[in-house]
């Protein structure tokens, strides 16, 4: 059964609009409008944390609404309800109208159409009973406490959604897309004398729970979790200063989302608020540095089949061997800009309005071998895992704390650190890229990112780098 298929009954069915009413009703709010659209979206959720030994959260949720949008050059006019009915509609339509006044513009040609399919659209949450998510949950925890007796507290998260959502705008034209979405994520803390270090490792992507009832890939994630976790008991501290660093491949990109990834969005760049405005076509990072956005890869965490304005998703080439080629594009953007629009409008539910959003950022491989990389390091830092940090858009600048990291001496890795942070700014780190490896990979599929309030799941890869001249945060400096 299509998309469009599913959703009609959802919208159309169950919720009891009119099609062809609200095909007018659409088509009349947007008439003299630049674009827009409407948002129709119907969601559930559910989610599970087992902590201690005790089962201490368990949620289910269900949510419906709309959002109406009308963009007039760069003025937007949006409302939104979760009433699915023809006056709350009708209302809406009156409140967004108002943004025309009197402009005439030109409508944006609508959306192509695709019958691509990234993910199937089976509901994980009527896969699994909730007395089997709980069994998962509790063999997890009893698998970690038994492994090392140095295991002092084992924490497990299964959450999944399923959303629904179909975009209607000018011309009849109607696209919709069934996004499931899974993860589970495991975090130990381990114990020794009077010293605690926590680990912790997730996965997930858009498909059914059954990967992750795999015990083939949860013992994975827990053996990793607590293999971090051990790792950290024997960390001394990270020194501090300028020296060479080594990042490993897979979620140390999300330094590159955030510190780059930010700054090659459309609204940005029109704005002139971000670092890389004004720079297309010209060199900004090391040779053989090429980083794309790609929604189209199955089954992963970032991709979607089509955005949250209707385009269909694709890869977008952002950097090509070192030169700025392509900036991620929402519709507004890009017909302001004067470029296509690349399938990166998003936004969180229909309460939300879409801005240009990363799906799966990723550095793209080299051709050093990661032994090769580390091989080439006199003295230096290798971060093998990232947790959080922050960034400034306009300058490029960021402070990204490693949660796993080791020394690197004479070309070999040494002694694991605790308490390294990375900082500098996203600008001068592409252009101090010296070493690219041939091990690209994205990661296991955790990657949640915020803008204007809002949250989208999102993917991030790389291979290993090697980066000069980087400012290391160790002892005596702050991580935050």
């Amino acid at each position: 059964m299509s998309a469009l298929t599913q959703t009609d009954a959802l919208f159309f069915g169950s919720a009891g609009l009119d099609r062809a009413a609200t095909e007018r009703l659409v088509q009349e709010t947007l008439a003299g409008a630049d674009d827009g659209e409407l948002y129709l979206e119907y969601a559930q959720s559910e989610g599970m944390v087992w902590d201690d030994g005790k089962l201490r959260t368990a949620s289910y949720d269900t949510s419906q609404g709309f959002g109406l949008r009308a963009v007039c050059d760069e003025t937007v006019g949006f409302a939104h309800a979760v009433n699915l009915d023809e006056k709350t509609l009708r209302r809406a339509a009156g409140s967004v109208s108002a943004v025309k006044g009197g402009y005439a513009g030109t409508l944006a040609l609508p959306p192509q159409g695709t019958n691509r399919l990234l993910y199937g659209d089976e509901n994980p949450l009527l896969s699994k009973t909730f007395e089997q998510r709980l069994a998962l949950l509790q063999e997890i925890d009893a698998y970690v406490r038994a492994a090392d007796p140095r295991v002092h507290q084992v924490s497990v998260s299964l959450a999944a959604t399923w959303q629904a959502v179909q975009i209607i705008s000018a011309g009849g034209f109607r696209a919709a897309d069934i996004r499931p979405l899974v993860r589970l994520n495991v975090s130990v803390v381990t114990k020794q004398g009077e010293r605690m270090e926590t680990g912790s490792r997730g996965a997930g992507g858009r498909q059914s729970y059954d990967h992750l009832f795999d015990p083939a890939q949860w013992h994975s994630l827990a053996d990793e979790a607590l293999r971090k976790a051990l790792v950290n008991l024997d960390a001394v501290e990270a020194k501090a200063g300028e020296m060479t660093v080594v990042l490993g491949p897979g979620w140390p990109a999300v330094l590159l989302h955030e510190a780059i990834g930010h700054g090659l969005e459309g609204d940005f760049n029109r704005k002139k608020t971000s670092a890389f405005a004004g720079l297309m076509g010209q060199k900004i990072a090391a040779d053989g540095v090429t980083i794309v956005d790609d929604g189209t890869l199955e089954n992963k965490r970032g991709s979607i089949t089509i955005d949250d304005e209707g385009t269909p998703s694709q890869c977008t080439t952002l950097i090509e061997n070192g030169v700025l080629v392509g900036f991620m594009q929402d519709r507004m953007n890009a017909r302001l800009m004067g470029v296509k629009p690349t399938g990166n409008g998003r936004r969180e539910s229909f309460g939300c309005q879409p801005y240009p959003r990363m799906t799966n950022t990723m550095m793209l491989a080299g051709d050093k071998s990661p032994e090769e990389i580390i091989a080439s390091v006199d003295h230096g830092l290798f971060a093998a895992d990232f947790g959080g940090g922050q960034v400034d858009i306009t300058s490029g600048k960021f402070v990204f704390t490693a949660t796993e990291a080791y020394e690197i001496e004479g070309g070999k890795i040494g002694r694991p650190v605790k308490g390294a942070s990375l900082v500098g700014s996203g600008f001068e780190s592409l252009k101090n890229i010296s070493m690219v490896g041939n091990d690209c990979r994205l990661d296991l599929g955790v990657g949640t990112c915020g803008k204007m309030g809002q949250s989208v799941p999102v993917g991030v890869g790389q291979p290993t780098l090697r980066l000069d001249n980087m400012t290391v945060g160790g002892v005596g400096m702050t991580d935050e």
